[in-house]
């Protein structure tokens, strides 16, 4: 539950400051956000949440 809440503050942060600077329009922000709700109720979302968790995981595992 932390790594998808921490996931989704994350990609809105992105999302926002894409969109400040001018490169992603409002339009694509829409599509983009339509297809993140259909692809969550999906046949793919646990592959997906998988493949999430596994990265995070492994970002969380390396040593600096």
């Amino acid at each position: 539950m932390v790594v998808n809440v921490s996931a989704v503050v994350l990609l809105a942060i992105l999302g926002i400051l894409l969109v400040k600077k001018r490169g992603l329009k409002a339009g694509h922000a829409i599509v983009c956000t339509l297809l993140g709700f259909y692809l969550a109720s999906s046949s793919v979302a646990p592959t997906i949440s998988e493949i999430a968790a596994d990265v995070a995981r492994l970002i969380s595992g390396i040593k600096f």
